[in-house]
């Protein structure tokens, strides 16, 4: 458990800078490309790893690699993998209900915390 906690911990520092790097390079005025880009590549990445890591029995990287580097880089990934599953098991309606609820609740909690923050400051 500590291992996998230390070896999450250290994946996650160096994802969330191979994010800020890709942002500060891909930086543009309106739109925000970097962070599609981010997540369009760590869902893709993703995918990569769960495939590759299972065929080449190392299972034990999947703390680091997925749930650090590509959790640090772009949580999207994480979500974009649980939808994917829920597809592949046949759970449509569950996939459907999950995309839902994550984006709609996550824009709804971010709104209400920016509310709350300004009435505060």
């Amino acid at each position: 458990m500590t291992f996998s906690l230390i070896s999450v911990a250290l994946g996650g520092a160096i994802g969330a800078s191979l994010r800020f790097l890709m942002a500060m390079a891909l930086m543009r005025d309106g739109f925000p490309v970097a962070i599609l880009t981010v997540n369009v590549v760590g869902s893709l990445l993703m995918g990569v790893a769960t495939v590759a890591l299972n065929r080449a029995g190392l299972p034990h990287w999947q703390p680091f690699l997925m749930a650090g580097v590509l959790g640090g880089f772009t949580t999207f990934s994480a979500f974009s993998l649980e939808t994917i599953t829920l597809i592949e098991r046949g759970q449509f309606g569950s996939a459907g209900l999950y995309v839902a609820l994550s984006i709609g609740l996550s824009l709804l909690a971010l709104a209400v915390g920016v509310t709350f923050a300004r009435s505060l400051i």
